[in-house]
């Protein structure tokens, strides 16, 4: 009898901890969406003053027209930025697959972007962009592309594609290390059936290779897309949603309502459907997965 207990006696500290740091917050998060709990020291300090709404903050985040703004802005920026992530990362990985000289030494280079923090990553690139002394924004004034050097972040359009940039460049080498994973473990013998086939590189690509990288592409699809979706830290630091609100995504959304306004209730009812969002990609990626390895 103890024996069958004891594994699940070690497994006890993790549980309290999930329960701590992950479990516990959404619990409270999902109860704070439901009352009404705003920036009042009053109501912060007395539990007795918080009076249950029900859905009213969920009708309100729904009839709000900043948020549906938000969300096509968020749906545009996942899209834009997992689409080149994974055909960058993958054109990548069939590169780094090959055997060439420093191969290890290139390999390595690969990650960097990757291991460097977010936050590290976006001043980095918030340099690149300065208007009055930043690399990208030089180089397409000697080339002719805009006249002298311009702000590109203070402009709508192009501080979103800035940012999307920015979160290409860090992201591609997590897609292509997933992929150059799963590249090294499939077996030899196919391709080599192939060749002797006739079969031309880019049709081994498409009848070969990407079918059986398709458990490894949905993998690094589902996580790219929910941390896409959830993008905070590099618009903060780059743009800070701005300039008039066209970087704001619905996580920069839920901070300010959150942080910056203090309605706790309405950021939490949009955090809430922000995970409905994200769940339902998850499960659209999953049952994609399914239907092809059935």
């Amino acid at each position: 009898m103890i024996k069958k207990i004891r594994p699940y006696v070690y497994l006890v500290p993790a549980f309290l901890v999930i329960l701590c740091v992950t479990l516990a917050p959404i619990l409270y998060s999902i109860f704070i969406s439901f009352i009404d709990l705003t920036k009042n020291v009053h109501k912060l300090d007395n539990p007795n003053l918080w009076s249950f709404i029900g859905f009213t903050n969920y009708i309100n985040v729904l009839k709000d027209s900043v948020f549906w703004s938000s969300l096509v802005r968020t749906i545009i920026f996942t899209v834009v930025t997992v689409g080149f992530e994974f055909i960058l990362g993958l054109a990548i990985a069939l590169i780094l697959n090959e055997k060439f000289r420093a191969r290890g030494l290139v390999r390595g280079l690969m990650l960097i972007p990757w291991a460097l923090p977010t936050i590290v990553n976006a001043v980095l690139w918030k340099w690149f962009y300065d208007a009055d002394h930043g690399t990208i924004t030089g180089l397409l004034a000697r080339l002719g592309f805009t006249d002298g050097y311009s702000n590109i972040l203070s402009h709508t359009t192009s501080a979103l594609i800035a940012i999307m940039t920015a979160d290409i460049w860090k992201n591609t080498a997590f897609v292509a290390l997933i992929l150059l994973a799963a590249l090294q473990s499939l077996p030899k013998d196919i391709y080599e059936a192939a060749k002797v086939d006739g079969v031309k590189p880019f049709q081994r690509l498409f009848s070969i290779t990407i079918p059986l990288l398709a458990p490894a592409i949905l993998v690094a699809l589902i996580i790219r897309t929910m941390e896409a979706f959830k993008a905070f830290d590099i618009i903060y630091i780059m743009t800070g949603g701005g300039p008039g609100g066209g970087t704001q995504l619905l996580s920069f959304l839920a901070y300010q309502q959150s942080m910056v306004f203090g309605n706790f209730s309405y950021g939490a009812a949009l955090a809430q459907i922000m995970s409905i969002f994200t769940m339902i990609f998850a499960v659209i990626y999953i049952r994609i997965f399914y239907k092809d390895r059935g």
